[in-house]
């Protein structure tokens, strides 16, 4: 495009006597129309411009100053104009049009073939030299570019190796002084790793068995049974698959893998539920009251990361009043607009608050903005400072607020403050109709597992809930059944042999861009798969039928809106 030589001669044969002078020569020549073709060809890259004198109206005039105008400083465009012979002095006007060409070669005609094929290559010439201008100014400027990069760094490793040189005694007498205490953290740390991650590993087989026990419980209450005797039997059984989720919960949550699953709970209930572990927590010497509101207070949160952040309130309640005192747990429901701005997003229902309230001896002023700090702690000698920092960060992660108020000598209380759920009837329906709604899609759904029972008990309760399903074994099967035919959409385990759940849908997002992803585990490295798919994607095992529904009629209804 750049060595290309444009012809605008629109009367007469000139344009096609230009070209072929200029083709015979090899010159690559493109003639434009009008002037209109002329500037849009120009502006897509040409070497030079052979146009006619009588061509030059006042339109095309005007666009040649406005296309040189934006030329930038090593262009200067040329033009050769082949002028009629001119018997009298030449008007205003056509000296004008002339001028405005700053580069111009002006061949009056006849003119020989020669001629003019020699004025195209000298402008084809200078124009490469042009081209080799701009090529030595852009390595100019990159090179200039580096070279300052090259001394910003330089400086910013001198000014940093000359901060370590100043801080280095500092920090070899505060290392001499850690010593010890590393050491003996460091075993320790390396004893609850391995700790954790054989409870991990536990936990995850645990799950795969509640998980297939539970769907099947589920499947079993959706037969029509004459016996009230056997829904009486899987509704004791599928209490009893609760409590053993709440129990690898609890085992994930020291292994430190274990992501939030929140669900709709009556936080009065959460409540009521732990007063008698937070009392023998708390010992005989604090007396615990309720003061719980009255109605119903729904929030979507992890009950057992609830659970644990009353406890951990109470616990630190308790090491406030050594003497004795009273922890009070209040629950209030404040309306949209209360508390917070009229027309919160975040909370378009209302606010939920748990305020734990002691009598101890309070916390001083100047420490009140530290208290949520990781590692701050007003016990040195007895405390980690995580309690507060980790009920701080579920708070925040369940999309609510946590606030202090303390008075030395008056006590302290914590608040934490959630958005208020809709009610669980209104939660039953929009199950229902999520459900009605994946019975009516009829999608093709891939699941890839390879516990072989659990991959029953999906496959089954997926085709209850009306989709068609295939099946694979592990991730390279999975695989093939991706190369054989598109799903719907995929759900996948995470640990599997060969070929993990992270590794399929890797792969899965490059033979399909948009292909829907569910990833279901009882363990796994939450944060490296919620990096990979979001964690709005994860179904933590043990998960029930409605969720699974819910879930993957989410999924398919949000891949197809987008």
């Amino acid at each position: 495009m750049e060595n290309r030589v444009l012809v605008l001669a629109p009367f007469g044969r000139d344009a096609r006597v230009i070209s072929e002078v200029l083709g015979a020569r090899h010159i690559n020549v493109h003639v434009c129309p009008d002037a209109h073709a002329l500037i849009a060809a120009i502006d897509q890259e040409s070497a030079a411009t052979i146009v006619t004198e009588e061509s030059l109206c006042e339109d095309l005039v005007e666009a040649l100053r406005t296309m040189l105008a934006r030329q930038p400083p090593w262009s200067d465009y040329p033009f050769v104009v082949l002028a009629a012979r001119q018997t009298i002095r030449r008007s205003d006007r056509a000296r004008s049009a002339l001028q405005e060409l700053s580069n111009l070669v002006l061949i009056e005609r006849p003119v020989n073939p020669d001629t003019l094929a020699s004025a195209a290559h000298s402008a084809l010439r200078a124009r490469q030299r042009q081209y080799l201008t701009r090529r030595h100014l852009a390595e100019l400027q990159s090179s200039k570019l580096s070279v300052e990069q090259l001394n910003d760094q330089l400086e910013t490793r001198i000014a940093e190796r000359t901060a370590d040189l100043a801080s280095a005694n500092d920090r070899l007498m505060h290392e001499i002084l850690e010593r010890e205490r590393v050491e003996g953290s460091l075993v320790q740390n390396q004893k609850m790793e391995a700790l954790g991650r054989l409870t991990g590993g536990i936990a995850h087989d645990f799950n795969n068995l509640l998980h297939a026990v539970n769907l099947n419980l589920q499947l079993i209450e959706r037969l029509k049974v004459d016996e009230d005797r056997v829904r009486d039997y899987a509704r004791r059984a599928k209490e009893a698959v609760n409590r053993g989720s709440r129990l690898t919960g609890q085992l994930l949550s020291f292994a430190r893998t274990q992501s939030l699953v929140p669900k709709l709970h009556d936080v009065n209930e959460l409540v009521h539920n732990m007063a008698e572990l937070i009392s023998i927590s708390v010992g005989a010497h604090v007396r615990l009251s309720l003061a719980l509101c009255p109605e119903p207070a729904w929030l979507i949160v992890d009950a057992a990361q609830m659970e644990m952040a009353l406890l951990n309130l109470s616990v630190n309640a308790r090491d406030a009043m050594p003497q004795g005192g009273i922890l009070e747990i209040h629950t209030v429901i404040a309306a949209a607009g209360a508390e917070t701005g009229p027309g919160d997003p975040a909370y378009p229902r209302g606010t939920v608050s748990v305020s734990v309230r002691d009598t101890g001896t309070g916390i001083a002023a100047n420490l009140l903005g530290k208290v949520f700090d990781p590692f701050f702690t007003t016990k040195p000698h007895a405390g980690t400072g995580l309690g507060l920092s980790q009920v701080y960060g579920f708070t925040r992660q369940s999309g609510g607020e946590a606030t202090l108020e303390s008075e030395v000598g008056a006590g302290t209380t914590v608040r934490l403050s959630f958005p208020l759920a809709p009610a669980p009837q209104d939660a039953a329906a929009e199950a229902a109709a999520v459900q009605d709604a994946a019975l009516a899609v009829q999608a093709e759904i891939l699941v890839v597992e390879d516990d072989p029972g659990v991959r029953r008990s999906m496959v089954e309760c997926l085709q209850v809930l009306g989709y068609r399903v295939r099946q694979a074994a592990d991730g390279a099967a999975g695989l093939i059944e991706l190369k054989i035919a598109r799903p719907d959409l995929l759900l996948v385990d995470y640990l599997m042999p060969r070929m993990n759940g992270a590794e399929l849908i890797a792969q899965a997002h490059k033979m399909y861009d948009e292909l829907p992803i569910l990833l279901a585990t009882g363990y796994a490295d939450m944060k490296a798969v919620e990096r990979l798919i979001g964690p709005q994607l994860v179904l933590a095992k043990p998960f029930d039928l409605d969720t699974l529904g819910k879930a993957v009629s989410t999924e398919l209804r949000r891949k197809r809106s987008a």
